[in-house]
This record gives C-alpha cells, structure tokens and sequence, in this order.
C-alpha cells in the first residue's frame, strides 16, 4: 500500500471524487485550495482531499472508496493516515449526509457528531441527493479530535 499526495492535475482523479460528492461545482469549490491524497495497492483504491481551516484544524472535504473495495479498511487506512501526516492537527472535521452507513464508518474511525447545517443539501446543490435510497437534506458535522 501507497499513499501518495496529488499536487498537479487533480481533476485526473475527478470521477471517484464524484462518488462521494456527485456536483463537479462542489467540488471545484475545495480541490484548489485542498491537499488531495490517493492510496494505491495494485491500482488507485481511495483518495481525499483535505483543507486547513484553522490553527490545528482541519477539514475532511471528500473521501471516496473505489466501490469494489469498500469495507476493506481503505478509508480507515487514509484517515489514519491523515492523523499521522498531519502532525498538527488537534482535530479533523468531516461533513456528510445524516445516513446511517456513513455515520457508523466515520464513528468507527474515532469521530463523534459535532453540529449540523440545516437544509445544506437542499440549498447548495441543484438537484436532490440521495445515500442509500434516502434524500439528504442536513449537512451532520463530525469530528475527531486527537
């Protein structure tokens, strides 16, 4: 297993990105600025990307799993990953949709819910997002601090 930082030509990895987050524009709005990982073993298997939003904090903006191999470890590999590469970091946050698969992965990776943002999905994306047959209307923020 690799884990190698992407720093030119991250739209090369754009399609498994848009597993997790599936409107390209949101996307854009945090590669850039963003760190962006990818785990290889045998091919490209998962990848993030990351932003600093403050003194020892940091934001997990996206983290997707090549569908044939997810509940393998690979993204508890990553965010572990990310706990050790960043050194300072006191606590990481990720925001995703209220669902229970995706809640139970992040809570097994050491994260506990932090706040909300009401109507997130339904202001910021133009069209309706569903996760496991469920439309996602609250953006839950989690977090995991070291």
């Amino acid at each position: 297993m690799n884990i190698i930082k992407v720093s030119n030509d991250k739209k090369a990895y754009i399609n498994l990105l848009l597993l997790a987050d599936e409107q390209e524009n949101m996307i854009d709005k945090y590669l850039e600025n963003g760190e962006m990982f990818v785990l290889y073993e045998n091919g490209v298997k998962a990848e993030c990307v990351v932003t600093k939003e403050g003194n020892g904090i940091y934001e997990l903006k996206n983290i997707a799993v090549m569908p044939d191999c997810q509940r393998k470890g690979y993204g508890k590999r990553l965010i572990d990953f990310l706990f050790s590469h960043y050194t300072d970091c006191n606590e990481m946050l990720v925001g995703t949709g209220d669902v229970p698969s995706t809640l139970g992965f992040y809570k097994k990776c050491g994260f506990v819910e932090s706040h909300r943002i009401q109507n997130f999905f339904t202001d910021n994306y133009d069209h309706p997002i569903f996760e496991d047959g469920k439309q996602l209307i609250d953006m839950v923020y989690l977090k995991r601090e070291r």
